[in-house]
């Protein structure tokens, strides 16, 4: 879809974000948001081709939500430079007390190596590591994020949510993340294959159940005691 829009149907509303019709498109990003949550949504999504950001106030605190397609292996180093900056830009701009989540078409191979990343990635990730892979790893690092596909024990077939033309080799491309604090909210993340996108890639979902954030208050100081024993009458 070009330029940027929304599109009410019978259930769901879709925000996209892309290039003009005039220019060559190649990546596009967006949303589709339930009618119903529609109220939580907070108006004037901004973002570009690759990245689209999207806030919904909830009754747990807002949410934000970033929808991202980067760039593939084979782009240039100045391109990828560019995503991952932008990206960064976002996040730093979301307090870190919010919900952060991250969806979409990573392009990146990150592979099983928990020990190394232990903090972004869980026990059971899949496939070896490429550049694009490391790029991301060193992003979630730094903004203690988590890929949630990596922390469930699924079956293998749902690890992975795309299959390279030539080689045939499945890999997992399409990523769910999250803030390593908001972590035990992911009740699952897994690839479905039977669903029907119009797409190359499998449909990825994530369970969650999110739960209020505390507020730390500082415990109001108590009132003065007075020794009322020493106002006491003597022959008393």
């Amino acid at each position: 879809m070009p330029d940027t829009g929304t599109l009410r149907e019978k259930n769901y509303t879709f925000f996209w974000q892309g290039k003009s019709a005039e220019e060559i498109r190649e990546c596009g990003v967006g949303f589709a948001v339930r009618n119903s949550l529609l109220g939580m949504v907070e108006p004037g999504q901004q973002g570009t081709e690759r990245l689209l950001s999207l806030r919904l106030h909830t009754s747990t605190g807002p949410v934000n939500l970033i929808s991202v397609y980067a760039p593939t292996l084979g782009a240039t180093r100045d391109t990828k430079d560019e995503f991952y900056d932008q990206l960064d830009t976002i996040i730093r701009s979301i307090p870190k007390e919010e919900y952060l989540i991250l969806l979409g078409d990573f392009n990146a191979r990150v592979d099983a190596d928990h020990d190394f990343w232990p903090s972004c990635l869980g026990k059971f990730g899949v496939g070896e590591m490429n550049e694009n892979g490391q790029r991301l790893l060193e992003l979630c690092s730094y903004h203690d994020l988590s890929i949630t596909n990596s922390f469930f024990q699924t079956k293998p077939q749902h690890k992975v949510s795309w299959r390279h033309p030539r080689s045939m080799h499945w890999h997992q491309l399409d990523l769910i993340i999250i803030r390593r604090s908001a972590l035990k909210c992911v009740l699952l993340t897994r690839t479905f294959h039977s669903a029907d996108c119009d797409s190359d890639h499998s449909l990825v979902c994530s369970k969650m159940r999110l739960q209020p954030k505390k507020i730390h208050c500082s415990r109001p100081e108590g009132k003065p005691r007075i020794d009322v024993s020493k106002t006491a009458h003597p022959d008393k």
